[in-house]
């Protein structure tokens, strides 16, 4: 099946943060305070994705107040932190949102191996540019941009253009 044709049918994209919303890198005070970098990029792809109708959602290997407070930002509902078991995960999500959706109508965006158990399950599988080789082949997508810099941008841009919403997103800015 062609990307555009998995692209069509998504109606969530769940996301990884750690090499995906962020560029991987873990940043730590000596007071132990943790530091994370979001893409402005990432967010506005994000905002501009969830008012074509898309939702979406996080799953994170890693628990932090940095990542509840940007899914919050960005109006992100479903949120699983300190999960690397991220199939799971997803079906528990699911479940407490109540949303009765197929595989095939999930893409997801991981870029290690405990987000292969979604891409290889999901209907579209998405890595970014930095995504391990392992990773990146399993995915049916691979950004040009690599994670924290614009790859989940890249990624919502082009599922709104595979589902036709692309122009009606951007025109409020031209």
């Amino acid at each position: 099946m062609e990307i555009q044709q998995r692209a069509q049918k998504v109606k969530l994209l769940m996301l990884d943060v750690d090499g995906v919303l962020s560029d991987g890198r873990l940043y730590f005070s000596n007071d132990g305070n943790e530091f994370k970098a979001f893409s402005t990029l990432d967010g506005q792809g994000i905002k501009m994705l969830q008012a074509s109708g898309v939702q979406v959602g996080i799953i994170t290997g890693r628990q932090s107040q940095l990542v509840a407070r940007r899914a919050e930002n960005l109006g992100i509902k479903l949120l699983k932190q300190g999960r690397e078991d991220k199939l799971i995960a997803l079906q528990e999500l699911l479940a407490e949102a109540e949303l009765e959706l197929e595989l095939e109508q999930i893409a997801y965006m991981g870029d290690d191996y405990p987000d292969l158990p979604l891409i290889r399950r999901v209907g579209l599988g998405l890595a970014p540019a930095n995504a391990h080789e392992v990773v990146a082949d399993n995915a049916h997508w691979q950004s040009q941009r690599r994670g924290g810099e614009g790859a989940v941008r890249e990624a919502c841009d082009m599922i709104m253009r595979a589902q036709g919403n692309f122009d009606a997103a951007l025109a409020p800015y031209l």
